[in-house]
């Protein structure tokens, strides 16, 4: 593994510094960034307005084709540029999907009028994309889902319903995996599309989260039609489009969420346990110890990836790893830091709570990172037979068509 920046990974960090210095404001331990609020309007303008600023700049679509206004540079640099920019105040999470993943998708499989229509829109932040992948009976398990796609002429016809979409509610199109056939099985019969989330019989219902923010959604589809032009790859093959989706994910190398080992640092030289700091009780001590171990063996685990990134190469299914051990590690810091706040643990306002009341919030969302993005159990799957090389599990149900699949009502 190579620690240390390239002579051009290292001016390309310096040029990416230079530019948020200039425009943003970086974060701080004092002042947390907070996790839990809603993206209405205000925050969707606010991030139409960075996003801009990005692109005038030249830091939007780094790893794209230099006709759709990218650089055309190494994965590196996008990774680089989004450890650098996790640093600084800007607001996050409305373009990442849809430039992340739903985008490059197009660029894998649309037609080249469908690409010079959508991709600098997107770029430019003008409209957002969305991902409609997982259903109330397909998560893990994407290619188990039930949507229907009926082809009636030049058009398809869906129905059905999707669930866990995050910015379904503002987003203007989207890229959506159905089965157009249950005779066969279940990775046979799919086939992929993008849409107009604005379309007739589309319906995007927020769901509240315990935090009381609204991040994602379940959608619905009623009578849908979408035109065959906008199918991505061949029918029956949208798994194989499902896949390429999937693994544009391995590009967003991020830091761990907070709170992190530092914030509970800053936290135990807040607080006193038994009359003393809690910094200087044995067992708090030994808990942070463990913590931070961990977060160095993630550390260490991200170099392999950008190695292999700065080196052409494509990572590999490693990332599996931090985010099993992120999950777990973020709940149980958050639950820790409850702990040690005792009943001042029950205050929520951020401008009364130390640190804004970040390990409260922690404790809320913390859980469902836990399912996002794969399971536990998943992952685990996945580092078992792709990492270490063990045995896959038996799966009884690969050959048979999906019409013939038991249901848990069944």
């Amino acid at each position: 593994m190579d620690f240390e920046d390239t002579p051009e990974e290292a001016a390309f960090r310096a040029e990416v510094r230079a530019f948020l210095d200039a425009n943003a404001e970086r974060k701080s331990a004092a002042r947390p960034v907070l996790r839990l609020r809603d993206i209405d309007a205000a925050e969707v303008q606010r991030a139409k307005e960075w996003q801009a600023k990005k692109v005038a700049a030249g830091f939007a679509g780094l790893t794209w084709p230099k006709r759709w206004g990218g650089r055309e540079a190494s994965p590196i640099l996008q990774v680089i540029y989004h450890q650098e920019e996790e640093n600084y105040a800007v607001p996050r999470g409305v373009f990442e999907i849809g430039l992340g993943m739903c985008i490059p998708t197009m660029m894998a499989y649309a037609k080249p009028e469908q690409l010079q229509r959508y991709v600098p829109a997107a770029l430019r932040g003008e409209e957002i994309w969305c991902q409609l992948f997982s259903e109330p009976s397909a998560g893990s398990d994407v290619a188990g889902l039930r949507t229907r796609a009926v082809r009636d002429g030049d058009e398809w016809i869906i129905n059905g319903q999707k669930v866990w979409t995050s910015g379904a509610h503002y987003a203007d199109f989207g890229i959506i995996v159905t089965r157009s056939d249950p005779t066969v099985p279940k990775h046979a019969g799919l086939t992929f599309f993008f849409l107009d989330m604005h379309s007739p019989g589309v319906e995007a219902r927020p769901i509240k989260q315990i935090s009381g923010a609204a991040h994602f959604n379940e959608v619905f589809f009623t009578d849908v039609r979408i035109p065959d032009a906008q199918r991505l790859g061949a029918v029956g093959e949208g798994w194989k489009v499902s896949v390429t989706t999937l693994m544009n994910e391995r590009l967003a190398v991020g830091d761990e969420p907070r709170p992190d080992v530092d914030d509970l640092l800053t936290l135990c030289r807040m607080l006193d346990v038994d009359g003393a700091p809690a910094i200087a009780n044995t067992a708090v001590r030994e808990r942070i110890a463990e913590w931070y171990v961990r977060s160095q063996g993630l550390e260490f685990t991200r170099f392999r990836t950008m190695t292999a990134l700065s080196r052409g190469q494509t990572p590999g299914p490693e990332n599996s790893i931090a985010k099993v051990v992120n999950a777990s590690k973020l709940q149980e810091i958050a639950s820790f830091g409850m702990d040690l706040l005792g009943v001042a643990g029950m205050v929520m306002d951020p401008e009364l709570a130390p640190l804004q009341a970040l390990f409260q919030q922690a404790l809320l969302y913390s859980p469902g990172l836990r399912i996002a993005g794969g399971t536990d159990e998943i992952l685990r799957n996945i580092i078992a037979e792709r990492v270490l090389g063990l045995p896959p599990d038996i799966r009884v149900d690969k050959a048979k068509p999906f019409n013939e699949l038991g249901t848990g009502a069944s």
